[in-house]
C-alpha cells in the first residue's frame, strides 16, 4: 500500500518527512532530493533531519514537532540560512503503522512577501535568533561564525549591509566583518581606521548604556554633518548600530543598514540579543589567534619557530629556485657571560630583527638559541646575494655580527636538507674565521 506522502513525490515544492519521536528522516520528494543532491531515498536511510537537512547535531531551535496534531497543519516562515530561501512552511502529523511521522511542505517565498507576512513576531524572536546561531556555531572557526552571523542578520532584517567594527591599536576603527545583499556595493575596503570624530557621538550614547538607530539620515544633516556626509556616501538611508561591550569597556559595534523603517525596534532587539553572542565569538577568535601565534612564532623574537619554517617549507615549489640564508649570532655566550641573559636576549632580539628588515618579504625563523635562518622561495641569484649584502650592513648598524652561510640553487630538487647542511657548513666556516680573526674564545 502506497503511503499518503507519495502523493507529493511530483510536486514542485520540499517535501519531507521524518519520525517525530527520533528524528529520523524517512522521506523527501523529488524536488527535495535534488536540492539536497540525493538520487534516492536510500542515501540518507537512517540519519537525522537536522543532520541531514540543517547541517547540525541537534534538533533545531525552531523544530515545531510539539504543537503538530493529525488533521491540521501548522502554517510558519522560515529563512533557511543553509539553502539560503525564504519559505513558508506547512506542517501536519499522520500516524503511520504506529509511529508519529511529520510532513513538512516548504513552499518558496520572496525576501518581501517572507518579510509582510511573518511581520516579525516577538513571541518567534527568541527561536529565529537561536536558529541564526545554531547554524553560526557549527560553523569551522570564528571568523566563519561571524561571517554567517551577519549574512543570517542582514537577510531577516532586509538589509543592503551587516557588518562589525573594532577599535584599533591606533584609536580609529577598522570595518572587519562585512555582509552585503545583493546589488548592494561592499564599503569594508573604504572602512579602515575610520576617525574617532565621526563615531564621537555614538561613542558617547554606548558608554550610556545605550544603541544607534537613525530612520532617516536626513535628519542628520545639519545635527552631525560629519556622520552625515560618511552614511550618504555608503547610500545609507537607516540604520541600527549596538554596541559591543568587553570588561565594561566598548570595543566596536556591529549593526545593520538599511532595514524598512517599520521594523527598525524589532531589528534593534534582535541586534542586541546577537551581541553577546558576537563578543564571545570575538574572544574566541582572538583566542585562536594567539594560540596561532604562539604555535607558529618565537616568542623573543617574534620570527617564525622551528613549526613554522616545516610549514613554509611544505608549502614551497621544487620547481622554483631557492636561497637559503643560515646564521648564528657570534658572542652570544660571551654577552651572556659578561653582560647577563637580558642582554644576550636583546642581541638576539637585534639580530632577528636584522634578518626580517632584509628578508621579511620571505621565510625568516629562529632554529635554535643563536641560529636563525632565511627561506627564500622563488628568489634569484643575484637578488640573493644583493639582500645578503644589505644584511651584513644592517647588522654592522644595528652593532650585531652573524656568521652566514649562503646557497642558492635554481631549483629544490637537491633537497632542503641538503641545502640546510651546505649552508650550515659555509656558516660554521665563516664563524671559525670570525673567532681566529678577533681573538675571541668561543668557550669561554
Amino acid at each position: 500500500m502506497n503511503k499518503i506522502w507519495e502523493f507529493f513525490w511530483n510536486l514542485n515544492e520540499l517535501v519531507y518527512v521524518s519520525d517525530m519521536d527520533t528524528y529520523e528522516l524517512i522521506w523527501m520528494n523529488r524536488k527535495a532530493l535534488e536540492v539536497y543532491g540525493f538520487d534516492s531515498v536510500e542515501e540518507f536511510a537512517g540519519r537525522k533531519c537536522y543532520e541531514v537537512m540543517q547541517h547540525c547535531q541537534n534538533p533545531c531551535a525552531v523544530c515545531n514537532n510539539d504543537n503538530l496534531k493529525q488533521g491540521y497543519f501548522e502554517e510558519w516562515r522560515y529563512y533557511n540560512p543553509v539553502l539560503k530561501r525564504y519559505t513558508v512552511l506547512k506542517n501536519t502529523m499522520v500516524e503511520d503503522e504506529g509511529r508519529r511521522c511529520r510532513i513538512e511542505i516548504a513552499l518558496d517565498a520572496s525576501a518581501q512577501e517572507w518579510q509582510n507576512s511573518v511581520n516579525h513576531n516577538y513571541e518567534n524572536m527568541e527561536a529565529i535568533v537561536n536558529e541564526g546561531l545554531r547554524v553560526a556555531l557549527h560553523a569551522a572557526d570564528p571568523d566563519k561564525s561571524l561571517e554567517i552571523i551577519l549574512e543570517y542578520l542582514g537577510e531577516v532584517q532586509e538589509g543592503d549591509r551587516a557588518y562589525i567594527f573594532e577599535r584599533n591599536e591606533s584609536g580609529g576603527h577598522d570595518n572587519t566583518y562585512e555582509w552585503t545583499a545583493k546589488g548592494a556595493l561592499p564599503q569594508k575596503e573604504n572602512l579602515q581606521n575610520v576617525s574617532d570624530e565621526v563615531c564621537a557621538g555614538w561613542y558617547r550614547k554606548f558608554r550610556e548604556g545605550r544603541y544607534i538607530m537613525i530612520e532617516n539620515i536626513e535628519h542628520l544633516r545639519k545635527a552631525d554633518p560629519v556622520l552625515y556626509e560618511t552614511l550618504n556616501g555608503q547610500n545609507i538611508r537607516t540604520l541600527v548600530v549596538v554596541p559591543l561591550y568587553e570588561d565594561g569597556e566598548v570595543i566596536g559595534f556591529f549593526g545593520v543598514d538599511n532595514p524598512p523603517a517599520e521594523r527598525m525596534e524589532y531589528a534593534s532587539d534582535m541586534l542586541q540579543i546577537m551581541g553577546h553572542f558576537i563578543i564571545s565569538t570575538i574572544r574566541r577568535r582572538n583566542l585562536f589567534k594567539r594560540l596561532h601565534d604562539m604555535s607558529f612564532h618565537d616568542q623573543l623574537t617574534e620570527i617564525g619557530n622551528r613549526h613554522a619554517m616545516h610549514f613554509y617549507i611544505s608549502d614551497m615549489q621544487q620547481e622554483k629556485s631557492i636561497g637559503v640564508v643560515y646564521g648564528d649570532i657570534t658572542g652570544l655566550k660571551r654577552v651572556n657571560d659578561d653582560e647577563g641573559h637580558e642582554a644576550g636576549d636583546r642581541l638576539i632580539v637585534r639580530a632577528a630583527e636584522s634578518l626580517r628588515r632584509v628578508f621579511g618579504d620571505y621565510g625568516v625563523f629562529r632554529i635554535g638559541g643563536d641560529e636563525l635562518l632565511a627561506l627564500c622561495s622563488g628568489i634569484e641569484q643575484t637578488e640573493l646575494e644583493e639582500r645578503v649584502e644589505r644584511l651584513r650592513a644592517d647588522m654592522k648598524e644595528n652593532s650585531v655580527e652573524i656568521a652566514i652561510g649562503v646557497v642558492w640553487k635554481p631549483d629544490g630538487t637537491a633537497g632542503i636538507d641538503t641545502l640546510l647542511k651546505e649552508s650550515e657548513q659555509q656558516m660554521y666556516e665563516e664563524k671559525t674565521a670570525y673567532y681566529r680573526a678577533t681573538g675571541i674564545c668561543r668557550r669561554r
